[in-house]
């Protein structure tokens, strides 16, 4: 394994007095706002504000965008984010994918990048390769990699977020308290890198710009290779104390069930994640059982999908729906105790399972109907994610966005 010394003690790249990190942060969760907006939420006075969002525009974090609507007197004008002053980059890392996204210092997306890769090819590899491709980048779009200020990355595995560091990953041999920060900051030494778990990520992206945005308590479940959990309380994200919070993958759904990566037997992930749709409609194609399920598995020389298992779903198969009822029924009833314990208002699911067919989310919404309280569930709603791929790249771009600024000591 490499070693990448630290290259640097910051935490972010500019200190701010707390009462313009007050006002920055306003207009990062809100959007454009006047002076007199800010004070109010803040409860600043008019003088205090104004020498607060000028020093904000001296420095050119902000700029005034427009004009407001009158209330009798001079009209307002809105401050937003000077999109030049820096730029970001978010990256979300899955288990066999990446999507690589150059944002300005408003959050809009300049040029994104999505290909397949395989993160048990190691921490040299793929760091190597998501450095190489933000320079071309950022080379195309003319941006020096000193203007980087933020680089936000979701990882398939626990982290501890305090230090950015994979903890024991199940499906990421190599990367093992692999230091991600120190690596690019031997490259972008402007820039802070904030290093999480993709589904913490994929959960921020819907809590600042999709389904979640105004929602204060909701859950986010990515179902792919495996099966995680985003906790948004009080409209923040909820990591624990060490940062593992929601990997409900490793619930137990069934205590005869398959033996589990981890060890354990009949987790959720093992029993109704992506791989465990797909293995057993492998057996039920093999033993004959399913004669659309044999054609594609044919097809895709001995190997399916859970992909496959929908669309064998949708041509009215069988046993691919009793598959896909099975596995959203368990997900449902584990869900169900989050909802009892957590009284979320939303619960979005994501990842590529989520999309093999309606008749999963209608297991879903079955399981945790049937396990829940009924005042836990009385206004919940239970969706597939509206962001979709979107929502990891995003919540990384938030993510570096909302660290790049820290309280001046």
């Amino acid at each position: 394994m490499k070693t990448v010394t630290n290259t640097s003690s910051r935490e972010a790249p500019f200190p701010l007095e707390i009462s313009q990190l007050n006002a920055v942060e306003s207009v990062r969760r809100v959007g454009p706002l006047s002076r007199s907006d800010i004070a109010e939420r803040l409860s600043y006075s008019r003088s205090k504000i104004t020498v607060v969002v000028g020093d904000l525009i001296d420095t050119g974090i902000l700029e005034e965008v427009g004009d407001g609507t009158s209330t009798g007197g001079r009209r307002p004008r809105f401050l937003d984010f000077k999109a030049d002053f820096g730029y970001v980059v978010g990256v979300d890392l899955g288990a066999s994918s990446l999507d690589i996204a150059i944002a300005d210092f408003k959050g809009h997306i300049l040029d994104r990048k999505y290909m397949p890769s395989d993160v048990r090819d190691g921490p040299d590899a793929i760091l190597a390769l998501i450095r190489n491709i933000i320079i071309d980048r950022l080379d195309y779009l003319d941006i020096p990699p000193t203007k980087i200020y933020g680089i936000g990355i979701g990882v398939p595995g626990p982290v501890e977020f305090s230090t950015g560091l994979l903890i024991a990953p199940p499906i990421m041999p190599g990367w093992e308290a692999f230091p991600i920060k120190a690596f690019f900051l031997e490259t972008f030494p402007s820039a802070v890198v904030i290093v999480d778990n993709e589904v913490n990520v994929m959960a921020l992206g819907e809590l600042r710009g999709g389904a979640g945005k105004n929602e204060e308590n909701f859950l986010f479940v990515k179902i792919g290779t495996g099966i995680g959990c985003g906790i948004v309380c009080n409209g923040q994200i909820y990591r624990g104390s060490n940062g593992c919070a929601g990997d409900i993958g490793h619930i137990c759904a069934d205590q005869n069930g398959t033996t589990c990566h981890c060890g354990n037997v009949g987790c959720l992930e093992a029993m109704a994640a992506g791989p465990a749709i797909a293995g057993l409609a492998a057996k039920a194609a093999l033993a004959r059982n399913s004669a659309i399920l044999a054609k594609y598995l044919e097809i895709r020389n001995g190997e399916l999908t859970a992909e496959d298992v929908g669309a064998a779903a949708s041509e009215g198969d069988r046993v691919a729906n009793e598959i896909i009822r099975d596995s959203g029924r368990m997900i449902g009833e584990v869900l169900a105790s989050l909802v009892n314990f957590f009284n979320p208002s939303l619960i979005l699911i994501g990842g590529g399972v989520s999309h093999i067919g309606h008749q999963f989310l209608a297991s879903i919404r079955r399981g945790v109907l049937h396990r829940s309280l009924p005042l836990s569930t009385r206004h919940l709603r239970i969706d597939t994610s509206p962001m979709g791929p979107d929502a990891g790249v995003n919540g990384a771009i938030a993510l570096a966005l909302e660290h790049v600024f820290v309280a001046a000591s």
